[in-house]
């Protein structure tokens, strides 16, 4: 990872990241942390990769994924509950 590369953040990084995002990596913190672990200084990007709103995530570097160009994040898939239905 280097500054100025595209992320996808998603619950594999951290569990907070239920919804996937994208980002722009600024910098990554040099201050100590767990091993594997690290903060990033972070754009993230709205649908047409402009920056947002500027963040400070701390990550699993393992469950970082570069990300591509103009492709929004991946959504949570919704599960609806069971229909009921009423003995005849």
């Amino acid at each position: 990872m280097k500054p100025g590369d595209l992320l996808l953040i998603t619950r594999a990084a951290s569990v907070q990241f239920i919804r996937p995002i994208r980002c722009r990596l600024i910098r990554i913190d040099d201050r100590p942390t767990y091993d594997g672990w690290v903060w990033l200084d972070v754009y993230q990007l709205d649908a047409r990769d402009r920056a947002a709103v500027r963040r400070s995530i701390f990550v699993q570097r393992a469950g970082v994924r570069p990300a591509a160009h103009g492709q929004p994040p991946p959504q949570r898939a919704t599960q609806r509950p069971p229909l009921r239905t009423t003995p005849s």
